[in-house]
């Protein structure tokens, strides 16, 4: 995600209130990203499904995995792959108090390009809940919040086809396709939890090959 960003109708009250959804590109791209890693045993694998196939994606990161990973993070920048932040913890960040969500944003932000040793821009808060609060405070510690246009429905206890078959549809030019290489859990602050299904086989490398 570089230029040229297309923002959804909030954008009427000023840059900063608007998410990013989808990019402007008159060639057939979209945009791959992966929430809720890095995951050791499912972000590796993804990431050679990926080079076997010369695509680059955007990670959202959640700094309670970095942490325990910095290794993993490191390669997936080595490997060319774009290194965002998805949140210090997976709490939404509607449920924050107002003085402390700039705070909480600019630390993770900070911590996460200490371990990446890249500038970190984009932000996607968890669940995608937000309000014009919480994209003030991103814009306010330097970051840009993004949604997406399409899913992969790796989230839902559906067929693999079924998720092909939806990523498939969304994949338009310019779409920003959401999809996880990890899951977060109460380790995380998570207070929903996925599915049913092992994360490993929810976020199946396989699904990246059809």
């Amino acid at each position: 995600m570089k230029s040229m960003l297309r923002r959804p109708a909030d954008a009427l009250l000023g840059p900063a209130l608007g998410s990013v959804m989808s990019v402007r590109t008159r060639t057939p791209q979209v945009i791959l990203t992966f929430d809720d890693g890095p995951l050791p045993g499912s972000t590796e694998p993804l990431a050679a499904v990926l080079a076997a196939h010369d695509a680059h994606a955007t990670f959202f990161m959640l700094l309670t995995r970095a942490r325990r990973s910095p290794g993993l993070v490191q390669e997936l920048v080595r490997a060319g792959h774009e290194i965002a932040l998805h949140g210090m913890d997976h709490r939404r960040v509607t449920t924050l108090r107002r003085r402390e969500l700039t705070p909480w944003l600019r630390d993770a932000r900070a911590e996460l390009e200490d371990i990446a040793g890249v500038p970190v821009r984009w932000f996607r808060p968890p669940h995608g809940a937000q309000s014009p609060r919480s994209r003030l405070a991103a814009a306010a510690a330097g970051l840009t919040t993004v949604l997406w246009s399409g899913t992969t429905w790796d989230w839902k206890d559906v067929s693999h086809e079924q998720r092909v078959a939806r990523a498939m549809g969304d994949a338009v030019p310019g779409a920003i396709l959401l999809a996880h290489d990890g899951a977060a859990d109460a380790t995380d602050l998570a207070t929903e939890t996925a599915v049913s299904g092992s994360i490993r086989r929810r976020c199946c490398p396989r699904c990246w090959r059809a």
